[in-house]
C-alpha cells in the first residue's frame, strides 16, 4: 500500500508565507509526476502546480510568480512553497502523485487533504 501524508502550517495572514509538504510511503519503486491541486469551498478542485521527474515544473497562472514547487527524491517528498499569499489562495490542499510500485505497475495516489486559510 502507498500513502501520501500532506503536513504544513494552516492559518496565515494575506501576505505571508507558509510550505506543505507531502510525504509518500509504502511499496514505492519509483515517482513520476508530483503536484498539488486545491479546492475551495463551493468551487471545483484545481490544479495549483506539478513537478515531473525530470524537474520541469508547470504551475496555475492564478500562483505563477508566488508558489514554487520542489521535490525530494530521497525523501520521496514534494512541497509547495506558497509566498504572498491572498485570501483567495483559502482552500483544502492536495497532494498527488503518479507511484509505481513495481517496474510495470504505477497509478495515482492522492492525500487526505490539508486545509489552508488565508485571513487576517
Amino acid at each position: 500500500q502507498v500513502q501520501l501524508v500532506e503536513s504544513g502550517v494552516g492559518l496565515v495572514k494575506p501576505g505571508g508565507s507558509l510550505r506543505l509538504s507531502c510525504a509518500a510511503s509504502g511499496r514505492i519503486f519509483r515517482i513520476d509526476d508530483m503536484g498539488w491541486c486545491r479546492q475551495a469551498p463551493g468551487k471545483q478542485r484545481e490544479l495549483v502546480a506539478t513537478i515531473m521527474i525530470t524537474g520541469i515544473t508547470n504551475f496555475a497562472d492564478s500562483v505563477k510568480g508566488r508558489f514554487t514547487i520542489s521535490r525530494d527524491n530521497a525523501k520521496n517528498t514534494v512541497y509547495l512553497q506558497m509566498n504572498s499569499v491572498k485570501p483567495e489562495d483559502t482552500a483544502n490542499y492536495y497532494c498527488n502523485s503518479y507511484i509505481f510500485s513495481s517496474p510495470s505497475y504505477g497509478m495515482s495516489y492522492w492525500g487526505k487533504g490539508t486545509l489552508v486559510t488565508v485571513s487576517s
